[in-house]
């Protein structure tokens, strides 16, 4: 009998995915010097092509050059290095695994060091403790709304002429779309503000253009927080009424998230539960789409036991660059536990202060060995992967950033 985390997925769009296995999205920060995807990039999802998941979601690909979310990001927002994109596709169609762009805009979560001038729904800063890695944003104007959404339009048509086969639209973690859902982050009095079908108007015109200029076909994801966990931000009840209006206009797949750099749930490594998994199985009630649910699960059994309840996929990240095996013991094993190692500076504030970044800068250190064909290195030191980052990115960066 097929063991139930091998059972293929169909799709909406009928596309069907090999397994229940969904490689949820890191930012690698392995672009070249121009944001084109590097081939050391290339070279990691060859790799992981070859590992047996069901699908493999890239870091966030910025949409527009001028608004990074951090150091290193590739981005999509010209036909100048198209030749890289197709090289990247290319992995995935040979070893027959899909391959989906996470498209994305920072808003105002964009360093100081990048951009002086981050724009955003509304002029409201970002606040706590990562407030000072920000400058306050500037009101987009309507010309800026309808550019962005362009941006994403004309970067998921990209994504298509390359030869990917879907792409992700991320509306979690905070960043512009989910900036745009969050009644905290936008106070807007026109047609992109207000009630929530209002604040939903961005995310449903990128989402319905793309869908135009793409066909049917091709999968559009959508990745979006359960709940910001932030005081008058988005909530849960929010997420249900998104999640159902998304599936009524044609979205192919949702994974489920939470969390912004103000309420860093995402930066969590959830050791004794799989994290968002609740608010998941609470939205497979509301409708057909498949849902993911992403977050926590160092588990087989536990894994097993939220597809049986109604989750579509596992989305894992973290464990897939320590055990990139991982589908393939499946396979042939059955039980399998996944261990994260707790990285520290011996420094007990410090490693409070730094926890998310010394994770971040730990993986991704991983994922350039792996590129190279090397074994990822298991240690619980933290000072090398953090010189390392500084050493890459500068100062800026020890600032807070996404899993």
């Amino acid at each position: 009998m097929t063991k139930i985390l091998l059972e293929n997925l169909q799709l909406p769009n009928g596309q069907v995915l090999d397994n229940r296995f969904f490689k949820s999205a890191m930012s690698e920060t392995m672009a070249d010097s121009q944001g084109a995807p590097s081939d050391d990039l290339i070279a990691l999802y060859d790799f992981w092509a070859k590992q047996g998941m069901g699908v493999l979601v890239t870091g966030n690909i910025m949409v527009d050059g001028r608004y990074l979310g951090e150091p290193g990001n590739v981005v999509l927002d010209s036909d100048d290095h198209l030749a890289q994109f197709r090289k990247w596709a290319a992995v995935g169609k040979k070893n027959g695994v899909p391959i989906w762009l996470q498209l994305n805009h920072p808003g105002k979560q964009m360093y100081r060091s990048i951009n002086q001038t981050p724009i955003a729904p509304s002029a409201i800063p970002i606040s706590g403790g990562s407030a000072s890695a920000f400058r306050p944003p500037r009101e987009m104007t309507v010309f800026d709304i309808k550019e962005a959404r362009d941006k994403f339009i004309a970067a998921g048509l990209r994504a298509k002429e390359a030869g990917f086969t879907g792409v992700q639209l991320h509306a979690a973690h905070g960043y512009l779309i989910n900036q745009f859902l969050s009644p905290a982050d936008n106070q807007r009095t026109d047609r992109y503000g207000g009630s929530l079908d209002n604040r939903m108007r961005f995310l449903v015109e990128v989402y319905q253009g793309l869908r135009d200029k793409v066909g049917p076909d091709f999968t559009i994801a959508l990745k979006l927080n359960a709940s910001d966990f932030k005081e008058e931000g988005f909530g849960f009840e929010d997420c249900k009424h998104v999640v159902k209006t998304m599936s009524d206009l044609g979205i192919d797949l949702i994974e489920i998230s939470g969390g912004n750099y103000e309420t860093p749930v995402f930066g969590s490594e959830y050791e004794n539960g799989a994290g968002f998994v609740t608010y998941a199985l609470a939205l497979a009630d509301l409708t057909s789409v498949p849902i993911v649910s992403t977050g926590g699960f160092r588990k087989v059994t536990q894994m097993e036991e939220a597809i049986k309840d109604g989750v579509s996929m596992i989305g894992l990240a973290r464990p897939f660059v320590l055990r990139p095996s991982l589908v393939n013991d499946y396979r042939q094993v059955g039980d399998v536990q996944l261990t994260t190692p707790r990285l520290t500076t011996g420094l007990p504030k410090l490693d409070k202060a730094l926890g998310p970044i010394i994770g971040v800068s730990y993986y991704e250190a991983q994922m350039k060995r792996l590129a190279m064909g090397k074994s990822v290195t298991v240690s619980q030191h933290a000072w090398p992967y953090l010189l390392q980052t500084i050493k890459a990115h500068g100062l800026s960066a020890l600032k807070p950033r996404r899993k």
